[in-house]
């Protein structure tokens, strides 16, 4: 058996990116805070630029100590003679969040009066807007034309939502979510090396019913499948999750939701076969109840006898089903030494890959933000991880999954 190292840290597609967030005069001012911590937790260099505006509804002391460097708020005050062209030749990308109808209309008709349109006018780097006003402002002809004319040249859009608005109002203009203005950066600014690939990832415990009230499960939070699923999308994939925990549904991932095993072996069976790339990191109970109570189970009528019936093997399953050039990504849970277990799995089940884990280990497994583990593939090699985020254990198993698509011959054979 052969070994090879492992990376770490921040993401290497996005470490060290310069990333201008702009900050226009919208009540939504407030939710950049958490964007540009985001984008910083993300490896980020942020350039925080505010107009004079925006500053009426948020201070510039927040983002000057959230992110790389101190606002940038003027064109003539600025440490720079020329703020505009500093700004706008050293982004790799430049995100507008909140903008404004009057942003927008500025931006579309080739303005540039202050630091930031000057910025949006200078720079070659890709942008992003992600627009925030009432209702009737964002479906006005105006604003529909000017978001046309800026769709055209190449401007990248973040549709607003639908909820509640400043002064009680509901209906559309409302500013995206977080996640989903940073995963239309992150995603802008990663390789899309799984670009065209179907990937079909799969998270949580299930739950296998006793009664109506109780159920066998396990500890597993769904962390880890998000985190893979997130990642494949970030790196252009069409990824669907099937999920058996309660979590939001992450940005940019079609997200089916299950309970039991059973339910999960249906939904995945009937996904399977027109993915490009199974993750079976789910935990998937191996037995459940042969036959659950209809009513409530109650003390008083003494301790129940449980008998017990196998599970089917969803990844047996899927290594029997495998089609010539899918990829199949298995996960073990285990206590202890976890080679054993894992070379076994990969010649049985007819794995690609699988991820290994010991989740006695300090902040390993379930429940955890973290996590470590052995990677093995068909060949034999293996990838030792210490201990590091889901989301960058999730980078290093799928740039290990992209070598293998890019490289057919490395897989395992059906």
């Amino acid at each position: 058996m052969t070994s090879r190292p492992a990376g770490g840290g921040v993401s290497e597609q996005l470490e060290g990116k310069h990333v201008v967030l702009a900050v226009c005069g919208s009540i939504a001012a407030y939710k950049a805070v958490e964007v540009c911590r985001r984008l910083v937790d993300a490896g980020l260099h942020v350039s925080p630029v505010m107009t004079v505006d925006a500053m009426r509804f948020l201070g510039p002391a927040t983002l000057s100590a959230l992110a790389s460097e101190p606002v940038h708020d003027s064109l003539w005050s600025d440490a720079d003679p020329i703020p505009h062209t500093g700004l706008g030749r050293t982004a790799d990308a430049v995100l507008v969040a909140p903008a404004t109808a009057t942003l927008l209309a500025k931006y579309a008709a080739g303005i540039a009066d202050d630091l930031l349109t000057a910025t949006l006018l200078a720079t070659r780097a890709p942008v992003v807007v992600c627009p925030a006003m009432h209702t009737e402002m964002w479906e006005h002809p105006a604003t529909v034309d000017n978001v046309a004319t800026l769709r055209r040249r190449g401007v990248l859009v973040v549709e607003p939502g639908v909820g509640r608005l400043a002064g009680g109002d509901e209906g559309a203009g409302r500013l995206a979510e977080v996640e989903d203005i940073v995963f239309a950066v992150e995603r802008l600014l990663t390789p899309q090396d799984l670009a065209g690939r179907t990937v079909l990832v799969t998270a949580g415990g299930t739950r296998e019913a006793l009664d109506p009230v109780r159920f066998l499960g396990n500890r597993s939070s769904g962390k880890q499948g998000e985190a893979l699923a997130v990642e494949a999308a970030t790196r252009g994939a069409t990824v669907t999750l099937v999920t058996a925990a309660d979590r939001p549904a992450p940005a940019g991932v079609e997200v089916l939701r299950v309970d039991t095993a059973a339910e999960m072996e249906a939904v995945v069976l009937s996904r399977a076969d027109a993915a490009d790339v199974v993750v079976m990191a789910a935990a998937v109970a191996d037995f459940r109840p042969k036959a659950p109570a209809e009513d409530k189970l109650h003390k008083a009528g003494g301790v129940p006898e449980l008998v017990l019936e196998p599970t089917t093997d969803i990844l047996a399953e899927l290594g029997r089903r495998k089609r010539t050039g899918q990829i199949l990504v298995g996960f073990a849970a285990e206590t202890g030494d976890v080679l054993p277990g894992a070379e076994d799995k990969v010649r049985r089940k007819h794995l690609d890959l699988i991820v290994a884990n010991d989740i006695t280990a300090l902040g390993v497994g379930f429940g955890h933000d973290t996590n470590a583990a052995t990677l093995l593939d068909a060949a034999g090699l293996r990838t030792d991880i210490a201990l590091t985020t889901k989301r960058e254990l999730a980078r290093i198993v799928l740039d290990l999954v992209a070598e293998v698509l890019s490289a057919p011959g490395l897989g395992a054979d059906t």
